[in-house]
């Protein structure tokens, strides 16, 4: 997909990697919508602000009508409880699913229509090494995320037809709020893995891998499945 002219719709676009790739995108010469819950914590210069809520369904659809011109959805707004699967608060359990898995799927089903009919484009998801590896302290987020795995997968087959690829990008430690307890040298860079998705995009990659821990994951997955 080229990025220059590309008129995008990036959510959670206030802060971290949302915000990174909303300035990139301007760079690029896209058109830039910044999603946000409060549209008045967007600052960055040559963005139109725009209120998205990706719990709030109504929100989602209104956004889809005034970004009719869309070409490009990055579904990156996301969170992190920590709860567990089993000891874990449920409603935690249920938050992080309706907005990591939910959001990006009404998301991605208000915007297909509106990128379809201005002749194609992309989707792009924001995931997670934890798509594929599942550990017990994390379990309700890497189950939120491998779900947005399947639904990245299941959208890229059932949107095709329709001129519209949808990408997939994993990272694992990023620096951004979410991991803010993580020693510097553990993450990388949000400007870094940015850069990596909008190439992604750009050359039409279904699947993004930003750092080496996500890479090295994904190859013992692939080991364990031939094996």
């Amino acid at each position: 997909m080229e990025l220059k002219n590309a008129v995008a719709v990036v959510t959670g676009a206030n802060r971290g990697l949302g915000r990174q790739l909303a300035a990139q995108l301007v760079e690029h010469g896209a058109k830039v919508y910044a999603a946000a819950r409060r549209p008045e914590t967007i600052d960055l210069p040559g963005v139109t602000p725009l209120r998205l809520d990706v719990t709030d369904q109504e929100s989602i659809r209104e956004a889809a009508r005034i970004a009719s011109d869309a070409t490009l959805l990055i579904n990156n707004a996301g969170i992190s409880t920590g709860a567990t699967l089993v000891g874990g608060d449920l409603d935690e359990v249920r938050r992080e699913m309706e907005t990591n898995f939910y959001g990006p799927l009404v998301a991605t089903r208000a915007f297909a229509p509106v990128i379809e009919g201005n002749g194609g484009g992309s989707v792009l998801n924001v995931l997670s090494v934890l798509s594929w590896w599942h550990p017990a302290g994390g379990g309700s987020y890497a189950a939120s995320k491998a779900a947005a795995w399947a639904l990245s997968n299941a959208t890229r087959e059932e949107l095709a037809p329709r001129g519209i690829t949808v990408s997939a990008l994993h990272v694992g430690y990023m620096d951004t709020d979410m991991a803010a307890g993580v020693p510097a040298d553990q993450k990388t860079s949000a400007a870094d893995v940015a850069a990596q998705a909008l190439l992604g995009i750009a050359t039409g990659l279904p699947e993004i891998l930003a750092d080496d821990t996500t890479r090295q994951v994904k190859q013992s997955l692939a080991a364990l499945n031939a094996a």
